[in-house]
């Protein structure tokens, strides 16, 4: 099927916070991420822009596909060296019902996409799937925050809080026992610390200013740096913090 003047109107739409908000979709590049969108979330998608070069190699219902030439598809494209194809499907619905996993991975205010996306990998490969956010933090269904993340939010348990304090509300009515913020000067060593993925909720801020928000029970833990270095990464953070629980598992 033809690419409709509707459908280019929305594709460029997507490509900012209020249009995703207005439409309530979002855009989803790359055909790792692409299939990321199918395996969990078919009923969302409404249809896909393709490069004749990549039809082939995508397993969709012939309906959904929109070929367009490669030139064509460069005005949509987010990247530099695209790979032909972009879907446009509704984002999910916050998700009902209970905690999942072990513990809840949170960032507070944290700006960079590609943080986001790396965090979002790190807890699914870690078998998680609770990932919260405060306003005023990415929107995890803009195109760099997908694209970084390879699709994986849409397999992720993502719930949007406007405070770090109504998050912290929220869990502790789910089940969640204690609330640890990472802090890069102070706290309990994340490696010796017994209660840190008992039903608990881990907070990473964003840079350069850490987590901004505040909640007087929770308590402060911190990443040992033999090297006397000032702090590190949020998305490197929250990977270390949190295959900290899978080698508690397997040691």
């Amino acid at each position: 099927m033809e690419l409709t003047r509707k459908e280019t109107s929305l594709l460029r739409a997507l490509a900012t916070r209020a249009g995703r908000k207005k439409s309530g979709c979002c855009r989803c590049e790359g055909l790792r991420a692409v299939r990321e969108l199918f395996a969990n979330h078919p009923e969302k998608i409404q249809f896909a822009v393709v490069t004749p070069e990549m039809q082939s190699a995508v397993d969709f219902p012939e309906e959904l596909l929109r070929i367009v030439p490669e030139k064509l598809f460069e005005e949509f494209s987010g990247t530099v060296n695209s790979q032909g194809i972009i879907a446009v499907a509704g984002i999910p619905d916050a998700p009902a019902g209970e905690i999942a996993g072990e513990f809840v991975l949170a960032v507070d205010q944290l700006g960079d996409p590609g943080n986001f996306g790396t965090i979002a990998r790190s807890l699914r490969a870690a078998g998680q799937k609770e990932l919260w956010y405060t306003k005023g933090s990415v929107d995890p269904w803009g195109d760099k925050a997908i694209r970084s993340g390879m699709g994986v939010q849409f397999s992720m348990n993502l719930r949007r809080f406007d405070s770090l304090a109504d998050m912290a509300e929220f869990g502790k009515k789910h089940g969640i026992k204690n609330v640890f913020i990472a802090d890069p000067h102070q706290g309990e060593n994340c490696f010796t610390c017994d209660s840190l993925f008992d039903r608990a909720m881990i907070v990473i801020g964003g840079e350069p200013n850490g987590v901004r928000g505040s909640y007087p029970e929770a308590r402060r833990v911190i990443i040992p740096m033999p090297g006397n270095y000032e702090s590190i990464n949020a998305a490197q953070a929250a990977t270390v913090l949190i295959f900290e629980s899978v080698r508690r598992k397997v040691m």
